[in-house]
């Protein structure tokens, strides 16, 4: 589908945003394997975590949707059944490797599946350690899916991560739920710790102290009244919008505030962001509040080492960000980005040349000119989404920015994560 957005002059407004994506597929995950109804309203509405309730559902996890969100019926540690047929993920990374790490002790063979993009995605980072516990796992080149898991008795194991990453992490204290003894996971850097905050609000005697994870086998998992904060990550593209339309003001109520998360807040802060936190709150250990916005002009920043691991997912509307700004940005450290839905880094480039904006890929990130460097504004264009959403979110807020209407293609790529974005960008023109 081909979108075409036009420049606006102003942004003003209230919104709420669907839940947190992160945090969507781990509740999801582990109110499955709970005891008892779980209600998660405000779970996220993209197709990403439609994907996780889709592989559960074929499990023999009774999944029903409501206005407000899904309610799970818990079938236990043990209760899950063998699927009937090959489990779809979708375009979603997270649903194959979280899921692999609950798949991994059945007593069932299982396979799990992606699209054409997520097919081409390496899986060896969580394949490793599972197999490590004992898990027989199976891929194309021993990296890419379709993974094939021959359920097995797994042992916990204590498991340094080589890279900091809360998607593999996940997997591992998935598997050790079932497994035999303790699970150990060590991080190099903290990661969002979504799932341990689940895990001790649903029964779990986890313990998290100076970033070592300890998690004893078989806890007893009870079903719990769920809200699912709003998606930090989704509202990147609004903040940064409102930060760079002059006379911009806009409130995002709800937004989870998590301190693992925190590092967008700080980086627009630290580049002359205007923003207030109102009204924070706590639930099932999750913080939430409403954010408060204006326009201001921004200074430029560089993203490295464990900051770019922490804003892996924002850099293509920090981009964005970097090229509306007096200095620029750099970003380094982020060769992951290789290995998105899209190649990020190429996808990012290439569309802020067609915008006028004298950006250079690098092989582990991209240097990004500011206005100090000659960078004139946003010239229209036509530009390509790549299939990926984050990029075609954030290219839609720099269409919003450029001196006539830009067309996109492959607009429809942000349902992935966000069906609402155009529309809710649309409520916001004031």
């Amino acid at each position: 589908m081909t979108r075409t957005i036009t420049p606006a002059t102003r942004l003003a407004g209230t919104l709420r945003l669907p839940g947190d994506k992160s945090i969507s597929h781990r509740y999801a995950l582990l109110t499955a394997v709970a005891e008892g109804t779980s209600r998660i309203d405000n779970y996220a509405t993209g197709a990403d975590c439609q994907s996780t309730l889709d592989c559960l559902a074929a499990l023999g996890v009774p999944v029903r949707k409501t206005d407000s969100g899904v309610v799970i019926e818990g079938v236990g540690l043990d209760g899950l059944q063998a699927p009937a047929r090959t489990l779809e993920a979708g375009n979603s990374g997270s649903t194959m490797r979280m899921l692999a790490g609950l798949l991994a002790p059945q007593r069932f063979s299982s396979e799990i599946c992606g699209d054409g993009s997520l097919s081409r995605r390496p899986m060896r980072r969580v394949i490793e350690p599972l197999a490590q516990m004992g898990a027989r796992i199976e891929a194309r080149e021993d990296d890419f899916p379709p993974l094939r898991l021959t359920g097995r008795r797994l042992r916990g194991i204590d498991y340094a991560l080589p890279v900091a990453s809360a998607q593999v992490k996940t997997a591992i204290l998935l598997a050790g739920l079932c497994a035999e003894g303790q699970t150990v996971v060590r991080e190099p850097v903290r990661t969002r710790d979504h799932t341990e905050l689940a895990l001790a609000h649903l029964g779990a005697a986890i313990e998290t102290r100076q970033r070592v994870i300890r998690l004893p086998p078989r806890p007893r998992l009870r079903g719990q009244d769920l809200v699912v904060p709003g998606d930090l990550s989704s509202a990147a593209f609004f903040l940064i919008a409102a930060l760079l339309i002059p006379g911009s003001e806009v409130l995002i109520q709800g937004v989870g505030l998590n301190p693992t998360r925190s590092a967008l807040l700080d980086l627009l802060v630290s580049m002359g962001a205007q923003l207030k936190i109102l009204e924070v709150r706590e639930r099932a250990g999750e913080l939430a509040g409403d954010l408060l916005v204006r326009a201001a002009p921004i200074r430029g920043g560089v993203i490295q080492g464990p900051l770019t691991a922490a804003l892996i997912d924002e850099i293509p509307v920090l981009a964005v960000l970097g090229a509306g700004s007096q200095d620029g940005l750099v970003v380094r450290d982020a060769a992951e980005l290789r290995i998105k839905e899209s190649d990020r880094i190429a996808a990012v480039t290439e569309n802020l040349q067609r915008m006028g904006v004298a950006a250079r890929a690098l092989e582990d990130g991209l240097e990004i000119p500011g206005r100090a460097a000659g960078t004139r504004g946003f010239r229209a264009a036509e530009l390509d989404c790549f299939g990926d959403h984050r990029i075609a979110m954030a290219f839609g807020v720099a269409a919003l920015l450029a001196d006539g209407p830009s067309t996109m293609r492959e607009a429809e790529s942000a349902s992935v994560s966000f069906p609402e974005f155009y529309d809710t960008l649309e409520r916001l023109r004031a």
